[in-house]
């Protein structure tokens, strides 16, 4: 007999975590499947961290996070063109992931109509269903860089949804999009009445311009919300620190469920928050600098291979198309050359063919690792 929720039973297991499971049963494995800095946190936010616990603050904050927190936030975003106050207008959350969850929970009715733009990653469909939602895939295509489209909408007739998720720089192809691409999406959330849920988690790290922001489009700053936190650009995944920006109402809606079930966001980190905000961009350009030059030299790879890999421009990941079906690609790489990627197809349908590379590994492995994969083509 099962006690567990048909909600549970129907929630599929993460479909990276297998290759991971395959991965720590071996010696000499290159993971270039996790999407984690590699890099540690900025002195000055570890060391804020580390004076907050000695001076002993270690109790809850505000539900919506620390004031000065929220002040810096809405003083940092101005650089990607927001204005947003920091009494009704930011929520900081436990990740990204929290914030996701509860923009669902806050905005979905059963039997609405998420519509996904994939590939995506993988929390944004089960965090759609968790609230009843019915999920509406939105495949993006390589020949167009995996940008989001009027055309794609339409094609998957998103007008009959209600919220329109998706991630730019994306997760997982490093796709990007700029203010005039971002337009025509603009124009069909405002003719369908959608709002927006924008993660735009890796803003910091574009690498062919500044960030542009949906939430920057004429009439969209009431229909949009927009999500950021500290794990990527700041390599601070353990901290769990996220923070959603938009409409005062729904921004008081998640917080209304955020009381009940996180109540604040951890208090150390927010601490170590302030100060990333406050004095840490240097080490941010440093690590971006670091990554681009990784990014280009495993796309160099990729195309001496003979693999079809668009310039991805975002984030730390490329998306090559590979041989066959990915999913058997990734597990035999796995197992013959010791190298692990991620399935395409595990973000969803316009991933089939391809697999996902983080390049958030030092150039020592990443080499080690287009050596080894140079040679498992060869005998593919």
């Amino acid at each position: 007999m099962s006690y567990l929720s048909e909600r549970a039973e129907r929630t599929p297991p993460s479909g990276i975590r297998r290759f991971f499971e395959i991965a720590e049963e071996m010696d000499d494995v290159v993971s270039l499947g996790v999407g984690e800095p590699d890099f540690s946190a900025p002195w000055p936010a570890r060391k804020a961290a580390i004076e907050a616990l000695e001076r002993g603050q270690t109790s809850y904050t505000s539900n919506r996070g620390r004031r000065d927190l929220r002040e810096a936030i809405s003083d940092h975003v101005t650089r990607y063109g927001h204005d947003y106050a920091a009494d009704e207008e930011i929520l900081v959350t436990t990740g990204v992931s929290e914030a996701m969850d509860l923009a669902m929970r806050a905005l979905v009715d059963p039997g609405d109509v998420v519509a996904v733009a994939e590939p995506a990653y993988i929390s944004y469909g089960p965090d759609a269903s968790f609230s009843g939602g019915e999920v509406l895939p939105v495949p993006t295509r390589a020949e167009e860089e995996f940008r989001l489209t009027y055309d794609a909408l339409e094609r998957a007739g998103a007008e009959r949804a209600d919220v329109l998720v998706f991630c730019y720089p994306n997760n997982p192809t490093g796709a990007v999009m700029d203010a005039t691409h971002l337009a025509e999406v603009a124009e069909f959330a405002r003719e369908h009445d959608l709002f927006v849920l924008a993660d735009e988690v890796y803003a910091a790290l574009s690498y062919a311009g500044e960030h542009d922001s949906i939430a920057t489009q004429p009439g969209m700053r009431e229909r949009t919300l927009v999500f950021n936190g500290f794990s990527k650009a700041y390599a601070m995944t353990g901290l769990r620190l996220g923070y959603a920006m938009g409409p005062p109402e729904v921004i008081d809606g998640m917080n209304r469920i955020h009381q009940y079930t996180m109540l604040s966001a951890p208090t150390t980190a927010q601490a170590a928050a302030i100060e990333a905000l406050e004095s840490c961009d240097e080490e941010v350009a440093d690590m971006r600098e670091q990554y681009d030059r990784r990014r280009r030299f495993v796309l160099s790879r990729f195309r001496e291979m003979g693999l079809d890999c668009f310039e991805a421009k975002g984030a730390f990941y490329v998306f090559p198309s590979v041989p066959g079906d990915d999913e058997e690609f990734a597990e035999e790489l796995l197992r013959e050359a010791e190298v692990a990627v991620v399935p395409g197809r595990v973000f969803g349908e316009g991933g089939e063919g391809h697999v996902r590379v983080s390049y958030a590994r030092s150039l020592p492995e990443l080499r080690e690792a287009m050596n080894r994969i140079e040679d498992f083509l060869a005998d593919y």
